[in-house]
């Protein structure tokens, strides 16, 4: 029990841990569009950014959410972020129309890392405008998300990359990758993350992850 205890607690703490990068850049972004003179953009882009850091402080209190709360601070994020690299990618977030996303249950912000990642790691680095699928459909009572970018793929991306900007990567993967572990352990579940290059004439051109999240009965 006392295991079980620490499980809670350890989750808990990884739940309320919002990227400070993110936070850092995004803080950034406002004071780029004040320096500009872009007062709408500014006063839009830090509505969004207060309305997302109050939802993550939210749910972090609890264990899980809605899948429909969790969507919407999925779309607040995808719009803080395209609207900083407006000309780097597109996205699509779609919903497969039978899902119950008001019963479904998830755990807060397992989603948003992944897709962190493939802006970050991938798309960012494009020269031309790339794109980000984010797919949400229910397999075999589990809810299924796939994230797909055709960015420049895990290779490039880690060649290109800083010692600072690895460690920031591998900080961000493995305390999401701790929370999946802390899931299975604690509820006797099956959360899985599969993760996969996109090939295109033998060369990888894009990432693709799938986490398979079980439903409650």
């Amino acid at each position: 029990e006392k295991q079980r205890s620490n499980m809670r607690i350890r989750l808990a703490s990884l739940r309320s841990e919002m990227n400070p990068h993110f936070i850092f850049n995004s803080l950034n972004s406002v004071n780029g569009f004040i320096s500009q003179n872009e007062e709408i953009k500014a006063n839009r882009y830090l509505s969004d950014f207060s309305k997302l850091m109050r939802t993550v402080l939210n749910n972090s209190n609890n264990e899980s959410i809605t899948l429909d709360e969790e969507l919407k601070s999925l779309e607040i994020y995808l719009s803080l972020e395209h609207s900083r690299f407006p000309d780097k990618f597109d996205y699509q977030l779609n919903v497969d129309a039978g899902l119950d996303t008001r019963e479904i249950g998830v755990p807060p912000m397992l989603i948003q890392p992944y897709i962190e990642n493939a802006i970050w790691h991938g798309l960012r680095y494009m020269e031309n405008k790339g794109n980000l699928d984010v797919k949400l459909s229910e397999v075999n009572n589990a809810l299924v998300v796939t994230i797909s970018d055709d960015g420049i793929g895990r290779a490039k991306s880690k060649a290109l990359k800083t010692e600072h900007q690895k460690d920031y990567k591998s900080a961000g993967m493995s305390k999401t990758k701790e929370r999946l572990e802390l899931l299975n352990k604690l509820y006797d579940k099956d959360y899985e993350v599969i993760v996969e290059d996109l090939m295109v004439n033998n060369e990888a051109q894009g990432t693709c992850v799938t986490l398979k999240l079980p439903i409650d009965a």
